[in-house]
């Protein structure tokens, strides 16, 4: 089958066109977002979309300007009976999604109605959610507002379980869903399932500011941001005014206090072999660190670089 054109730009994606490809599932047509200025040079650099579609020979589109009537007619002239849209990353107009004969398909990394918006991933493992799972849904204007059309659970039983891992997961269950339900959609076997728009909830637009870390929160919480927000926007503190990457770090009840030493929160103190910091109530024992201009290193590692961080208080 290649008579469907897919809408997608991020990483997500990827893993949900391989798994499409294994089963013979070629999109006719790829469109993604236009290539972004990056690091210090601003050089153009292309969406993982973009690179996976060119290394595949498929013809791809960066369209700024969705509404043009040139690209309406490019969509119109591959005679596409679906769409499908993962993490594109821009509000696709309604007209586009009624080009195709059997509409567009959007995989969402949720269980919808929760988690609506631009970051399902991190909002479930900042809330602590004990499961979350993909769904595939029927397109209509509104944000993550469409009908259902099938959804796949995923129990998140490991409570190390950070940002990466979990969006490959959800990305390859996404594919697998996708290439059960496309036969079955097309052939008229499913009937969409309204939302109970009254349970719907919304992510947060995720900002580089909230990376900065504060002890004075549980250790639970700061353990949840730490696998939410790596490796964007990254989670940090400062130490002497130079920020202090904390990469990789788990929560343990209590105090890694030493005799005689307070329990200040973002005190760093020496734990076995590494390094520990206190939170308002646990500690969050570090596995990997960055300061400021430097390599990342294991915090044994950075330990014997940096003795003199015992005994400081992040801020």
């Amino acid at each position: 089958m290649t008579d469907f054109v897919f809408f997608g730009t991020s990483q997500f994606a990827i893993p949900v066109l391989e798994t499409l490809k294994q089963n013979g599932l070629i999109p006719a047509l790829v469109v993604s977002t236009p290539d972004k200025p990056s690091g210090r040079g601003l050089k153009p650099v292309s969406s993982p979309v973009k690179i996976w579609a060119e290394k595949n020979k498929i013809s791809v589109v960066q369209q700024e300007n969705l509404k043009t009537p040139a690209f309406l007619q490019k969509l119109a002239d591959t005679k596409c009976r679906l769409v499908l849209v993962a993490s594109y990353g821009k509000i696709i107009p309604k007209n586009i999604l009624e080009i195709p004969k059997k509409g567009s398909l959007n995989i969402h990394p949720s269980l919808l109605p929760k988690w609506r918006g631009a970051d399902p991933i991190r909002a479930a493992i900042l809330a602590g959610d004990k499961k979350t799972g993909t769904t595939i849904m029927l397109m209509d204007e509104k944000m993550d507002h469409g009908p259902i059309i099938a959804q796949q659970e995923l129990d998140i039983k490991n409570p190390e379980l950070a940002y990466l891992e979990l969006e490959k997961t959800l990305a390859e269950l996404g594919g697998k869903l996708l290439v059960e339900v496309i036969p079955k959609w097309l052939a008229g076997k499913i009937t969409p399932k309204e939302q109970n728009h009254e349970l719907a909830t919304f992510t947060k637009k995720i900002k580089k500011e909230d990376g900065h870390l504060n002890w004075n929160e549980s250790a639970e919480i700061i353990d949840r941001k730490i696998r939410a927000l790596n490796p964007w926007p990254g989670t940090y503190s400062f130490w002497n005014g130079k920020r202090i990457k904390i990469l990789e770090g788990f929560s343990e009840p209590g105090s890694a206090t030493e005799p005689g030493s307070d329990c200040l929160a973002g005190k760093v103190l020496k734990h076995n072999s590494g390094l520990a910091i206190n939170c308002a109530s646990g500690i969050i024992l570090i596995k990997k660190i960055q300061l400021e201009g430097k390599k990342s290193q294991d915090a044994k590692d950075f330990l014997n670089g940096y003795p003199n961080i015992i005994g400081v208080i992040l801020n």
